[in-house]
């Protein structure tokens, strides 16, 4: 028998989905590399590994397509969700789960769509990128996870962020950052592009989802506000609150089977 696995995104950010309840897999940096690779594997953003500890809720152990661990995913918590709910492990309505950035309370609808309660978006200062030749400055935000979100008058579809991968200040963010390139569209709306650390160019990326309106609201000089972010993949709605922020969209899985042993075992 090999491993099973299923495949789904949230707005075009896909994931693979590791069922590990009893938390066996052995999932080693080039497991999760070759799993994303999009010739040699099934093709991914990320890998879920869908883990049930002894005490508390499921946990969301989740890694980058590079392999390396990140702290925590938007776009995989609804999918996370949604899995758990098509199981039957978890129900239709509001539930918690665990992942590295802390306990997230989720409410998963009945139009399959999941609301994330993703913790405070906090503003720490202030940084900029350089993108080919062009610069751009940004906030810093941490969502559980590093960010420098960058409101700009560049349209956003004109970036080449296939062949130039943003350079940043490792003094502010050491461990690697998320960057974002926002157009504000009218007031309470706007569009993104991200690139993701560890991985590229996503079509969606839920916690820069959220830092993007939270730096759209530091430059207006707003501390609280929502607003629907298109991306790519899709369109997603965010509320800032003083002690929290949530992120609402769409989760889909869209296949299900198993990796051959011997694939897995080669790496």
């Amino acid at each position: 028998m090999g491993v099973e696995f299923l495949k789904g995104h949230g707005t075009e950010n896909d994931f693979v989905v590791l069922p590990d309840p009893d938390g066996l897999l052995d999932l080693t940096e080039e497991r999760v590399r070759a799993l994303c690779d999009r010739q040699r594997g099934l093709g991914a953003d990320g890998v879920l590994r869908v883990v049930r500890p002894d005490f508390g809720p499921w946990f969301m152990d989740y890694r980058n397509a590079d392999g390396s661990i990140a702290e925590m995913c938007g776009n995989g918590v609804r999918v996370f969700v949604r899995y758990l709910v098509s199981e039957g492990l978890a129900p239709t309505g509001e539930f918690t789960i665990g992942t590295r950035a802390g306990q997230r309370h989720v409410i998963a609808h009945e139009d399959g769509t999941v609301t994330v309660d993703m913790g405070p978006a906090r503003v720490f200062g202030t940084s900029s990128t350089t993108l080919g030749t062009a610069s751009f400055d940004g906030v810093a935000v941490d969502v559980g996870n590093p960010h420098l979100a960058c409101v700009t008058t560049t349209p956003v579809a004109s970036l080449d962020l296939l062949r130039n991968t943003p350079v940043f200040d490792h003094s502010v963010f050491p461990n690697g950052v998320n960057v974002e390139f926002i157009n504000v569209l009218g007031d309470g709306a706007l569009r993104m592009r991200v690139h993701e650390r560890g991985v590229g160019e996503t079509r969606s990326c839920g916690t820069g989802t959220v830092a993007a309106v939270t730096s759209w609201l530091h430059g207006t000089g707003q501390r609280t506000g929502k607003a629907t972010v298109d991306v790519p993949g899709g369109q997603v709605s965010v509320v800032i609150e003083e002690d929290t922020s949530t992120l609402t969209g769409p989760a889909v899985l869209l296949a299900r089977g198993e990796l051959d042993q011997a694939w897995w075992d080669a790496f």
